[in-house]
């Protein structure tokens, strides 16, 4: 009997297995312009993707990228509809210009095809509201992808401030940026839209503002800010003609100052975040390391615990979101409801820019 019975066991943990489903991701890519292109090309050979169709309108870009002699050539489409139509995508991940971005939406979600954008989620509020009408009628996820949602310290922040070790919460510093994207060495084909005021929405507000709004979105569980106020400047008017390189921007909450400042000009490359609570603070330092003060005690630096799959890479996140073995907590990183309040925060920004008063929401 107690043999009986185990076999049953055993087969039905069997069957609970088979079920799940574990073949690749069936992964289209929308546009090939975007530098961060890199991360499907490390990812490709893994498994739990395949790529079974690019779209690229430009000639010469299309049949020259990083995807170009690691795909077969019939893979490769001018048309956006024409190759959602013949290859049947699960998800598109795109990788053109911000203002691309809506474009890309409207031709997948008729077709209930799963989108996933590089940061951030439009260039203007219109364009992000057009894009949450679209998922919501067709029911579709569209996510938005940063880099800093992958750092374990970002995690192990957020964790510290939800059980309450800090206290509540009453200044969040965030510094985003490098020392240009020209400088850093990127190709001519990111610059050409990363530089444009149309294409990309701005010039660092956007590329690099884009992630203290992110973070300070999901901190503060999707609250709405009181007022944004910022400055943003154009330090290198010779390299950066057309858009500023340069921006601080102060988003003022209930109880609570968040202070982001995004530049194209720091003399090095950060991405680091620095939250005060009324009983302790926490230090983001890098992707992996940081410092609390918490009970009166200085922790030193310390590594934050590693993320587990498939909480620790964007495509595999992505894959268990359209899989449906995940479901998405509010206002999470990734989120639509996070990137709208992202996208207004910075089209407020610009707002408070041009008049040179803070915005009101």
């Amino acid at each position: 009997m107690r043999h009986t019975i185990l076999f049953f066991i055993l087969s039905f943990i069997s069957i609970s297995v088979s079920a799940a489903d574990e073949t690749p991701l069936r992964l289209a890519v929308a546009d090939i312009t975007h530098g961060h292109l890199g991360e499907v090309v490390r990812r490709m050979n893994r498994g739990d993707f395949q790529i079974v169709g690019v779209a690229e309108p430009n000639d010469a870009y299309r049949k020259r990228n990083d995807l170009t002699g690691r795909l077969p050539e019939n893979l490769f489409f001018a048309d956006l509809g024409q190759m959602l139509d013949e290859t049947k995508p699960e998800v598109v991940v795109a990788y053109g210009s911000i203002y691309d971005h809506l474009s890309v939406v409207e031709a997948c979600a008729p077709r209930h095809v799963h989108v996933m954008v590089e940061k951030p989620l439009a260039t203007t509020w219109k364009a992000a509201r057009r894009i949450a009408e679209l998922a919501e009628q067709y029911n579709i996820h569209v996510l938005t992808n940063y880099e800093t949602t992958w750092y374990s310290t970002n995690q192990h922040a957020k964790q510290l401030i939800d059980a309450g070790k800090i206290g509540d919460l009453v200044r969040i510093n965030i510094y985003d940026g490098h020392d240009g994207p020209k400088e850093i060495g990127c190709g001519p084909m990111f610059l050409e839209w990363l530089t444009d005021p149309l294409l990309n929405g701005g010039g660092a507000v956007v590329d690099f503002g884009c992630y203290g709004a992110n973070l300070a979105t999901w901190l503060l569980k999707g609250q709405e800010p009181l007022s944004v106020y910022a400055v943003l400047q154009q330090k290198k008017p010779d390299v950066y003609p057309k858009v500023d390189d340069d921006a601080t921007i102060v988003v003022q909450y209930p109880g609570c100052t968040v202070q982001i400042m995004a530049s194209w000009c720091w003399p090095q490359g950060r991405k680091d975040m620095y939250v005060y609570g009324l009983k302790g603070s926490i230090f983001q330092l890098t992707p992996t390391q940081m410092e609390t003060f918490i009970d009166r005690r200085q922790s030193g630096r310390f590594e934050a615990p590693r993320l587990e799959p498939p909480y620790n890479d964007s495509f595999r996140f992505l894959r268990a979101v359209v899989r449906n073995e995940i479901t998405l907590p509010p206002y999470d990183l990734s989120s639509l409801e996070n990137n709208l309040m992202v996208v207004r925060i910075l089209e407020a920004a610009r707002k408070s820019a041009k008049t040179g008063k803070p915005v009101k929401f």
